[in-house]
Order: structure tokens, then C-alpha cells, then sequence
């Protein structure tokens, strides 16, 4: 394959979830460290990140949640979707509701739609992009409702978590890279369903293995690099797992990648979340590690040299 121009889209996803988690967003926006971001609808600081969203022109989709705080729809105060405090399942809780039959995917699709008109009402366009908060976009049924939303508001874009080399990368811990696993699982099982309704997302997906305290300049290379030899081999042998990506995500030598972020200053308790309060991954120091990486100067200048284009899902 000759020289790949690289359209590269970083997404700093919960926009929104609170004050410093935006600011961060917002101060890796204007550095160059991220070129889009998703926005939590039903995150403590929503207003503001749509305020800072429209201030600033960043390039914002929506991050769908039903897995963390309350819900957007006021009539499902009392539904499937939620435990005995009011609040959703949780990121394995709602994993394991859907294992046992317990979600009505009507329900589901409700609260989808309610976030999506909160979003517009928000930001004052549809969504650029729509993905899930911990990946609840591919659990199975909730793919089908989560794409017929797309499809009704013509939302184009969304995210399909395949990361080249996933399971060789050993520095992972065993019980994170098992659920790293079940969500590649889920979106090769969602390939077909998000292409019936003509949701694009862009050729390759990285950002489990250089999460938080993984994350290094060196580390996002490698991720990317890995990107590029695992096109190489999909255009070499159409028999392996890659083949099933769609024909509308490879085109010529453009090659487009999403890699997702969580930058931010970490929050402080008790401000932030989603009605909540703000768990242990929005306080950790690694939100403040992953916006020294993403502003380096380092990071520049490899873009630069590798002829990568920071851009956003409407840029595709």
C-alpha cells in the first residue's frame, strides 16, 4: 500500500460530566489534543459543556448513556432501566439485566430518543456522531433500537470498539482486557446490524489499550501503527475477521481512525457525574495524565511527520 494520508479523529468522551472534566476537554480542544468530543446529556455539567461546545466550535456528538446516573425521560422514573435507587444498572449491571431479560428494549429506545432531543435542544444541531457511554451501544438488542435511532434522526456516525492487536497486548489486566474482549465480541456481532441502517463509523477504532495510566506518545504510535498493518492485511487477505468491516470504510489511500479519549482535570467529589456523584475513574489522576499526552509536543510533531490529519466525524 503506498503512503496512507491518516485522518485521525480524537474524541474526548463524557463532555459534560462535570466542570473540570469540561475544562479539560476544552483546554485539550484548543492544544490540538482532541478534534471532537461527546457530550453526556444527563451529566451534571451538561449545560456547560454545550455552552463551552458552542464558544469554542468544538465538533461534539453525543454520548448515549444508560448505564451511569439517572435517566433523561421523566416517565421512566420507575422502568426496567433502572435499580431500586433510581439510577441505571450500572456498567456491569446492565450487562447483566440484559443477560437475564430484564431490560424492554421499548424503554430503552425512549430514553435514547429523549437524549438525542435533549442533545438538539442543548447544542442546537443534531448530533456529528453517536456512541455509547461503556460501550452500551453494542450489547445485544440494544444495537438494533440503538441504530433505528440513528436511522430516524439521520445521525450518520457512530463508534465500533475493534482495536487492532487487542488481545496481544499484555500490559492489560486480566479482568479488564476480559471485558475489553466481550465489547470486540459485541461489535463484530454489530457490524452488520449498524450497516443495514447505513451507520458509517470510520475504518479503525483504538483507545482501550492506551487508556489512563497506558497512555503514552509512544504508546498511542504503536496503536496507530498497528492501525495501519492491520489495513494493509485486510486489503492482502479478505479472510479474516476484518473483511466484514463494510466497503464504505476503505477507500483509496485515506485511511480514518477514531482514537477515544478521556481527558479532563479529575473531578472532585462530590461535584460532577450524572446524578451520582463522580466515580473512581472520572477522580483518577490518569484524566490528567491523558491531557499531558494528548498536548505534548511530541504528538505534534508525529502527526506532522506521519501526515495525519486531526479532523472531525463530519470531515470524513
Amino acid at each position: 500500500m503506498p503512503q496512507s494520508r491518516i485522518k485521525l479523529i480524537v474524541t474526548g468522551d463524557d463532555f459534560g460530566y462535570c466542570p473540570r472534566r469540561n475544562q479539560g476537554i476544552v483546554d485539550c480542544f484548543l492544544a490540538n489534543g482532541i478534534s471532537s468530543a461527546s457530550l453526556l446529556v444527563n451529566g451534571t455539567a451538561a449545560v456547560d459543556a454545550a455552552q463551552l461546545a458552542r464558544r469554542y466550535n468544538i465538533p461534539t456528538g453525543l454520548h448515549a448513556n444508560l448505564s451511569e446516573g439517572a435517566p433523561v425521560c421523566t416517565t421512566l422514573r420507575d422502568s426496567s432501566l433502572l435499580n431500586r435507587g433510581g439510577f441505571f444498572h450500572g456498567k456491569m449491571g446492565i450487562r447483566k439485566a440484559l443477560a437475564k431479560g430484564c431490560l424492554k428494549m421499548s424503554e430503552v429506545k425512549q430514553e435514547l430518543i429523549a437524549q438525542v432531543d435533549l442533545f438538539i435542544q442543548l447544542m442546537g444541531h443534531i448530533p456529528h456522531h453517536m456512541d455509547g457511554h461503556q460501550h452500551i451501544h453494542v450489547l445485544p438488542e440494544i444495537r438494533h433500537v440503538f441504530a433505528e435511532v440513528l436511522e430516524k434522526y439521520s445521525i450518520a456516525y457512530s463508534r465500533i470498539p475493534i482495536e487492532p492487536g487487542l488481545c496481544n497486548c499484555d500490559w492489560i489486566e486480566q479482568d479488564l482486557m476480559e471485558f475489553y474482549l466481550g465489547v470486540e465480541k459485541d461489535s463484530i456481532n454489530t457490524l452488520d446490524v449498524f450497516t443495514r441502517h447505513g451507520i458509517r463509523w470510520p475504518e479503525v477504532y483504538i483507545g482501550l489499550t492506551t487508556m489512563g495510566r497506558h497512555m503514552s506518545g509512544r504508546s498511542i504510535q504503536q496503536a496507530i501503527d498497528r492501525s495501519i498493518a492491520a489495513i494493509k492485511s485486510k486489503a492482502e487477505h479478505t479472510s479474516d475477521d476484518w473483511s466484514s468491516l463494510p466497503a464504505h470504510s476503505s477507500q483509496g489511500r485515506t485511511i480514518s481512525i477514531e482514537l477515544m479519549v478521556h481527558p479532563g482535570y479529575p473531578s472532585i467529589a462530590p461535584e460532577g457525574g450524572c446524578g451520582e456523584g463522580p466515580d473512581d475513574f472520572s477522580q483518577s489522576w490518569e484524566r490528567g495524565h491523558e491531557m499531558q499526552m494528548l498536548m505534548a509536543p511530541a504528538m505534534q510533531k508525529y502527526y506532522r511527520e506521519r501526515n495525519i490529519q486531526l479532523c472531525a466525524f463530519q470531515e470524513l
